[in-house]
């Protein structure tokens, strides 16, 4: 039987730490530091902060922990899975080098291009006036990405000069260096991926909605809701982008030196052209982990051991339902998000940015929750998911009423 510590302390974290307590192998799941919310579900939390590094192997040595998974991408960046395999510490998640996939849009651009692998045309830019010199001549929309990592929020599509304009003004003064990319049009979709080495298992697609406001309007977020599976996304579709995008990927890592047991992200577009990457992550996605892994019949823990290992994982889904969750956020969020606003205690939700206690939370950042259901179809997921929201008791707490309009609009 295993003990097993979970790295974060998001929705996405909790999602994880339920999926792997399913497992009949493990006794305890850990999480550092973890949320109040979580221990609704025998989450035992831990305040450690999720870049104390030091302190976090001696947690895992002390209470010889037979797995670490690594939710967010900051600690990733910073070489967690690094500092763990140093201390021969079972780790599931990419080393610093290969993380660079997601913290570097440069890196990421200069090996798909490498590994010819679709994505939008793009040139890079190391100083502000030379960038917008060739923003205020270039066709719009335009894609204008800061470097390194932000929460989901470093991205800007300028639809006037002015727009663009303002955008890098604000991403170098952040820092450099800034890509301006060409504006891609199509369908977005999440594709996730379970990767050991050469061996990887596809997860169900699933698609994220970025935008603060109903219609995908209003800042970006870290996500408002996602819903899965796709139905835009064919079978067809999928096969073009495992052919294209994720074995070319995979050989790519391989070929680099970049090889890893963790989850591969790709944030795909079907364009008129076929299918293109926007973006890769190098972990779970949030909110789309919290309505992936609750379809995932296999064991978790065992999946992730596999992997480990260079095998190839048991993966069964369940394929009769549309899982869709809502998630909710503090007023003010993403820009000044208001702390200690209520949050309410729902069985079965994946709680967020909260402190308090499991039955008086309240906010301590953006988004403090998600509410998730499932039906044979998608407008009944829906429609179940904003019916339980409608009971509830949410005050000052803001969430979009459109998550999954888009998939109900290939049903139409």
């Amino acid at each position: 039987m295993a003990e097993v510590f979970v790295i974060g302390s998001g929705g996405r974290e909790h999602a994880i730490a339920k999926a792997l307590l399913r497992s009949p192998q493990v006794t305890t799941v850990f999480c550092a530091p973890g949320n109040p919310g979580m221990r609704l579900d025998q989450i035992e939390t831990v305040a450690i902060a999720e870049l104390d590094f030091a302190k976090l192997v001696a947690f895992a040595q002390q209470h010889q922990v037979a797995l670490t998974v690594v939710g967010p991408e900051v600690p990733l960046a910073a070489g967690i899975v690094d500092y763990f395999q140093a201390a021969r510490l079972q780790v599931f998640g990419p080393k610093q080098q290969t993380a660079r996939l997601e913290s570097s849009k440069v890196f990421a651009k200069t090996f798909m291009r490498r590994h010819g692998i679709p994505t939008a045309d793009y040139q890079l830019f190391e100083d502000v006036a030379t960038a917008i010199t060739y923003s205020d001549q270039a066709s719009l929309p335009q894609v204008i990405k800061v470097d390194g990592l932000a929460a989901g929020k470093g991205v800007t599509v300028a639809t006037t000069h002015q727009m663009a304009q303002q955008a890098l003004q604000a991403a170098f003064s952040a820092g450099g260096p800034v890509l301006i990319e060409a504006h891609l049009t199509g369908f977005e979709f999440s594709q996730m991926v379970f990767v050991g080495g050469d061996q990887y298992g596809l997860l169900p697609t699933a698609q994220d909605h970025k935008r603060l406001l109903n219609q995908d309007k209003g800042p970006n977020t870290g996500g408002m809701g996602a819903y899965s599976p796709v139905p835009q996304v064919t079978a067809d579709i999928l096969q073009e982008t495992v052919e294209k995008i994720i074995q070319p990927t995979i050989d790519g890592l391989i070929a680099d030196g970049l090889a890893f047991a963790g989850i591969l992200y790709v944030g795909g577009i079907v364009t008129p052209t076929g299918v293109q990457v926007i973006e890769y992550n190098l972990r779970l996605g949030d909110p789309e982990t919290q309505i992936l892994l609750p379809q995932l019949q296999s064991d978790f823990y065992q999946v992730i051991v596999d992997l480990l290992q260079g095998k190839q994982p048991t993966l069964d889904w369940q394929t009769t339902d549309t899982y869709l969750g809502v998630v909710l956020a503090a007023p003010g969020y993403p820009s000044k998000p208001q702390l200690g606003v209520p949050v309410p205690t729902v069985a079965g939700a994946d709680y967020a940015s909260v402190g308090g206690t499991p039955d008086q939370l309240t906010s301590t950042g953006g988004r403090v929750m998600l509410v998730a259901d499932h039906a044979a179809d998608l407008k009944t997921a829906q429609q179940r998911v904003y019916h339980q929201l409608d009971q509830l008791a949410l005050g000052a707490l803001i969430y979009r009423t459109d998550i999954g309009d888009h998939g109900l609009k290939a049903s139409d």
